[in-house]
């Protein structure tokens, strides 16, 4: 199940892309975090088996800071993402679909960093929880996508467009360095503070 594992991080990037864009040019724009993370629910559970559903390169990164994945897979993961994301951009412009380009004012600074960051801390603290078995595989498609509902809502309303996922970042034309070191920050300190709270490590 080598090759399938990095499809279904392409195919699982590509849906959440596709559909976070589509609800934003189609005037949906509300309505994005909630589609967003009930579409990452249903591939927890359709693809969670095969590929454990990171479909986002900083919970990958965050699952490597705590060696639930190896440094190859990590790397072929992100690169699958991405690829899914861009894949995503290019039927958007087969079917002449344009993205907004985000407002310069809040594609910048520290204050969209740590926007990001404390959203997919809350985000990346659910999917430990999952990773840990904490959470019953019944409800792990639940507690990801409620958990990412919540650190969504957390980001936008603290200042940033709220996206937590450099590889829809990308494709959301809003791919700058806040919006990928602020997820990958938020999400090595969620896996590690749920790592220490649950293992009783600290």
């Amino acid at each position: 199940m080598k090759i399938q594992k990095y499809l279904a991080e392409l195919v699982g990037t590509f849906g959440l892309t596709l559909v976070a864009a589509l609800c934003i040019t189609k005037g949906f724009g509300a309505f994005t975090p909630f589609m967003v993370a009930i579409i990452l629910g249903l591939f927890v559970y359709s693809i969670g088996h095969i590929s454990g559903a990171h479909v986002n390169p900083g919970i990958t990164l965050g699952a490597l800071s705590i060696k639930k994945i190896s440094p190859v897979d990590a790397l072929l993961y992100i690169i699958a993402q991405f690829a899914g994301a861009a894949l995503a951009v290019l039927l958007m412009i087969g079917f002449k679909i344009v993205v907004p380009t985000a407002p310069a004012s809040i594609l910048n600074g520290m204050l969209v960093a740590c926007a990001e960051a404390v959203g997919m801390f809350f985000f990346a603290f659910g999917v430990a929880s999952v990773i840990y078995g904490r959470a019953s595989s019944a409800m792990s498609g639940v507690v990801v996508g409620g958990s990412l509902l919540i650190g969504l809502i957390l980001s936008s309303t603290l200042g940033a467009i709220g996206i937590l996922n450099p590889a829809i970042a990308f494709g959301l034309h809003a791919f700058t360095w806040a919006y990928v070191l602020g997820p990958i920050v938020g999400s090595v300190v969620g896996m590690w503070a749920y790592y220490g709270l649950s293992e009783k490590k600290f």
